[in-house]
């Protein structure tokens, strides 16, 4: 890993763009570049045992990476985060990833709240806090340094609510907060359901200015611009790794741990589809087109979110990124 010095204490590069466009080998090469940390901003990778699906970065054995004179984060070696186990991907440390049970729900704010803590201690060490991930709601949680509020877990109401179709919440979530209804992710059960929760304490989910603070950090928000055909070839060509590697087995894993196909499915894309298959509502086929297209689908949603952020500087090359760092870290 190359030591990049005086790193300053306040910067931080953000990675971002749709699944599949390449984020992680971005983020891992910057990193090793620049002598930086990742920090996953992946709302379904920071789940345990979800690794295929998710397209999680392999682990390097510890004990290598230690020998080579690797550091470990105060906040792993700290007593309170003592059972969470270090993850090292080609020499680097990555943050927020398999730090809670699939059978938890994880939300913004309790992103915000733990990712602010490892940046702080990244940037305390003299090193570079690379977010990474395709979760715009959790990136714009950390780039616009946004306080959601915590809202309690209801879990009477989320048993009776999980038992709703999609369309029955999105209606229901109209009649309680139109506006959240129109800008929220339809397609994605688990925040439907966390979005009517938080309509019934606080009678509507606060807008993005809410908790609005000021930031002593300077962001770079690099977009990976990918072509759609392109992007789309290297989603099936993904999808056709992941395949390979035990998609189905590890929810077979999942559901076998005592995860119910019900909450499986609220996790989305080929987690909702998996399930189907698994209970032969549709064949082996039939399962891998709705998986591509759902990733398709998703990768256009993603899209349409960051393009509304002309913060973000979207780039082809990875030498133009390195560039762009290099530039940022300087001025």
């Amino acid at each position: 890993m190359t030591k990049y010095n005086k790193l300053p204490l306040n910067k931080i590069i953000v990675i971002l763009g749709p699944t599949s466009a390449g984020k992680s080998a971005v983020a891992i090469k910057l990193a090793q570049k620049f002598d930086g940390e990742v920090v996953s901003v992946d709302s379904r990778q920071i789940y345990r045992g979800m690794d295929v699906g998710t397209g999680k970065v392999t682990q390097d054995k510890i004990s290598n990476f230690i020998r080579r004179g690797g550091q470990i984060s105060n906040q792993i070696q700290n007593t309170k985060f003592k059972k969470i186990k270090p993850f090292i991907s080609e020499g680097v440390v990555h943050h927020m990833l398999d730090i809670v049970s699939p059978k938890t729900n994880f939300s913004a704010a309790q992103f915000k709240k733990k990712a602010d803590k490892i940046i702080k201690d990244i940037l305390r060490r003299g090193k570079l806090p690379i977010l990474c991930g395709g979760t715009g709601f959790w990136i714009k949680a950390a780039v616009d340094n946004i306080t959601y509020p915590e809202v309690k877990p209801d879990w009477k109401l989320r048993k009776k609510l999980e038992q709703k179709e999609i369309t029955e919440l999105i209606h229901e979530l109209k009649k309680l907060d139109p506006r959240r209804a129109e800008n929220i992710d339809a397609k994605n059960k688990v925040r439907l359901i966390r979005a009517i929760e938080i309509c019934k304490t606080l009678g509507k989910v606060p807008d993005m200015s809410y908790g609005l603070q000021v930031t002593s950090y300077e962001f770079l928000q690099i977009g990976i611009s990918v072509p759609k055909e392109k992007l789309h070839a290297k989603i099936k060509k993904r999808l056709d790794t992941r395949w390979q590697a035990g998609m189905i087995s590890e929810v077979q894993k999942l559901k076998k741990s005592g995860l119910s196909f019900q909450k499986i499915q609220s996790f989305g894309l080929g987690y909702f589809w998996i399930p189907e298959y698994l209970q032969e509502k549709i064949t082996l086929e039939e399962l891998y087109e709705r998986v591509y297209l759902a990733e398709k689908d998703y990768a256009k949603r993603q899209m349409t979110w960051f393009q509304k952020d002309h913060r973000i500087k979207w780039l082809k090359k990875y030498k133009d990124m390195e560039k762009e760092v290099s530039v940022f870290i300087k001025n």
